[in-house]
């Protein structure tokens, strides 16, 4: 479907539609709630003028069709099955980028990938106020997606893992991937390669090779490129463990990921489980099946583990 320019005055969700044009053929889920956000802050932010109200029928239009043609997705249907798809992208995206920086393979893919992940934070929004974990995260993406964007503008050579000051942190996220002020367009638009304009394709620029051989991320050939302007690289599955950033210490010892081990869990007699409880532990179920969308077995064998505790002991 084609839709109407973006008009500036509704610049702060062209971040959301052009991640929902990225994902169109290759994750219906994003691509949906990612126009549903951007549907949403338009509402708020339009003055009601003909171009404006064109973009949001359009999206409108688009939602319904997708709502029909996919009626069996359950993640285009159930709160909590999206909320697990997008947050578990989401930390793909943060993860592949932190671990990018930290073998200090600077370049546009890093930049990319934390820049989305900021964005795919701001979209969880939707489903309510974010975790602190998840807030940590978005606010760190943002400032490092700045930090490494303006780094690689200006010639300069980025520190690796670089912690900010809270002011400088704040200063840098000027909500870059929520929409407000155009550095924030800057990033996404030369992360990408593209015009900034969410209508208009990407073509290859979403393809750019690795900016080091070691990265772990798989260049399209190209015949891919080809056939798929838009396509972005998958994000590996890693072996850490999902959670907040953790604050890397130069002469600390590397972690290697443990493997996890099934430990049988005794039920807690008379165990009464309230209604809330039900709920967290069919949320850990939809993380669960979320991860395995991804192949990431250890997450999905995690997040069963803390629902079968929970349901058995009545706590976490």
């Amino acid at each position: 479907m084609e839709f109407p320019p973006c008009p500036p005055s509704l610049k702060s969700i062209q971040h959301f539609l052009k991640l929902a044009q990225e994902h169109d053929s290759r994750d219906v889920i994003i691509a949906y709630w990612a126009r549903l956000y951007a549907l949403q802050v338009g509402l708020k932010a339009s003055t009601q003028s003909p171009e404006e109200t064109k973009l949001l029928l359009a999206i409108m239009d688009w939602l319904e069709q997708m709502k029909k043609q996919h009626a069996d997705n359950e993640a285009l249907t159930n709160d909590v099955a999206a909320q697990a798809h997008i947050e578990n992208y989401a930390l793909k995206l943060f993860l592949y980028a932190d671990k990018q920086d930290r073998e200090e393979n600077f370049g546009k893919n890093m930049v990319k990938a934390f820049y989305s992940s900021g964005v795919l934070y701001d979209i969880l929004q939707t489903f309510g106020e974010l975790s602190e974990e998840a807030l940590q995260n978005r606010k760190y993406a943002k400032w490092k997606a700045a930090y490494i964007h303006n780094c690689l503008k200006t010639g300069e050579t980025p520190k690796p893992f670089a912690a900010p000051d809270e002011a400088e942190q704040d200063e840098s996220t000027e909500n870059p991937a929520s929409g407000e002020g155009d550095e924030g367009n800057n990033i996404g638009h030369e992360a990408s390669g593209g015009s900034g304009d969410p209508s208009v394709s990407d073509n290859a620029n979403d393809a750019v090779q690795p900016s080091s051989p070691t990265t772990q991320i798989t260049p399209p050939t190209a015949e891919e490129v080809l056939n798929n302007p838009n396509k972005l690289p998958s994000p590996p599955v890693e072996e850490e463990k999902p959670g907040g950033f953790e604050p890397y210490v130069p002469t600390a010892q590397p972690h290697p990921a443990a493997a996890t081990i099934y430990q049988p869990i005794e039920p807690v007699a008379g165990i009464q489980i309230t209604p809330e409880q039900m709920i967290t532990a069919q949320k850990y179920c939809k993380y669960a099946g979320s991860a395995l969308n991804y192949d990431d077995v250890k997450t999905a064998i995690v997040n069963l583990q803390k629902a079968l505790k929970l349901l058995s002991t009545g706590s976490e």
